[in-house]
């Protein structure tokens, strides 16, 4: 049985009195992660019960009332329980629900629960939760879980250590060029067949991306995928006027339709970093995809990296998801002057690092502004030959 490496985060949170709240993108594992905690709970003599609220009669006795949750579950004679309950979001009033067993029953019912998008966990989770909830997101795979569902977990200690072994050098590579086209959704990691990857993502952008759509009720559920679809394709700085004016919308239902792509965990922004007021861009963010494989399919490319035009790009946001795996998004910005001098990735305002495909491609002049301004940041180059290898927690 393969665990992600937040495992023994969660698990570790199973002893606190607060509710556990599993939080992520729809199909990166949540369930499964949940039944491989309620699986070795019972193994160790522990009462649990799973409940799904996508059955339809289980949502509807829990809307009627909380305590209807003991029609749901069986009596258990004071014994501590530990509850799992997944897609909470579908709950009229998750809030009230969950605040009602807490101050109720929080010495004898331990809660795990999952929610899909945090669209609807911003919207319902309100004020009232704070102090009884934690909450865990559940991204796709990262490289080293990737390594690990590969059945290669002995090999991740190296990754961006500093130093790699000769003899594992070609092998990492052929895995880091599967995870640039197909990225980390489990089931596509676990499919071995390409065209049937490639099926697997079909299904998460047109099915549960869609769903995403459907359920907040967006007016224009189809122009929330063409928006996703220009969002991979032109991967970098944000510019909702320049996206509306080229499909003639208000700029506002751009930044509506994107901050649901964002709270439902398909993209992040980065916000710009910035000391002098007058000459640095300080508004306009960046936005990434979150995993590489769903950028692929909606650009429509699945070629391998040597061979595509937006190369340089797909590395880029590869590196972004690894310090997005390594900092909070509060410590990961760029640098961009109104004279479009630009600097990839700022990391705590301590260090700063540009990515490019190649280290040919690289030309120290056009950094020297930057350099001069920033002494105290010193530049570190990525490329593909290094990506792996280069410490991205120091600045070595």
């Amino acid at each position: 049985m393969k665990h992600r490496t937040s495992f023994k985060t969660l698990w570790n949170h199973l002893s606190k009195k607060q509710i556990t709240l599993l939080v992520g993108a729809r199909q990166t594992g949540k369930t499964t992660l949940m039944q491989q905690m309620q699986s070795k709970l019972e193994k160790e003599g522990k009462l649990t019960f799973f409940i799904s609220l996508e059955d339809p009669e289980i949502l509807q006795l829990l809307d009627e009332h909380p305590r209807n949750l003991f029609q749901v579950i069986p009596p258990y004679n004071n014994k501590k329980v530990i509850l799992f309950i997944d897609e909470i979001q579908y709950l009229s009033d998750p809030t009230n629900f969950l605040k009602y067993h807490y101050d109720l029953n929080r010495d004898s019912i331990k809660f795990v629960v999952s929610g899909s998008s945090a669209f609807y966990i911003d919207k319902k989770f309100k004020d009232s939760l704070a102090g009884r909830k934690r909450i865990f997101i559940l991204p796709t795979l990262n490289f080293e879980e990737f390594l690990i569902f590969k059945n290669r977990s002995e090999i991740t200690s190296f990754i961006n250590s500093g130093s790699i072994p000769e003899m594992y050098k070609s092998e990492l590579q052929k895995w880091l060029n599967e995870y640039l086209l197909f990225g980390g959704y489990p089931e596509v990691v676990m499919e071995e067949e390409l065209s049937e990857k490639k099926l697997i993502l079909g299904e998460i952008a047109d099915s549960y991306i869609k769903k995403d759509a459907l359920e907040s009720k967006l007016k224009y559920p189809d122009l929330y995928m063409k928006i996703f679809r220009i969002l991979s394709s032109r991967s970098g700085l944000f510019n909702s006027s320049s996206i509306a004016k080229n499909l003639k919308i208000k700029y506002q239902t751009i930044n509506t339709y994107v901050e649901l792509m964002e709270s439902s965990f398909h993209i992040t922004k980065i916000l710009p970093f910035y000391r002098n007021v007058e000459k640095e861009l300080r508004k306009m963010p960046k936005i990434y995809l979150n995993d590489l494989g769903l950028r692929n399919y909606f650009v429509g490319n699945f070629k391998p990296i040597a061979l595509r035009i937006d190369k340089g790009e797909l590395l880029e946001n590869f590196v972004f998801r690894r310090f997005y795996d390594f900092y909070s998004i509060d410590d990961i910005r760029f640098w961009r002057t109104q004279k479009k001098q630009e600097v990839d990735f700022i990391i705590q305002e301590s260090r700063a690092y540009e990515v490019k495909y190649s280290k040919k491609a690289f030309n120290p002049s056009k950094y020297r502004y930057f350099e001069t301004k920033y002494p105290d940041l010193p530049l570190n180059l990525i490329h593909l030959d290094n990506v792996l290898e280069i410490n991205l927690k120091s600045n070595k």
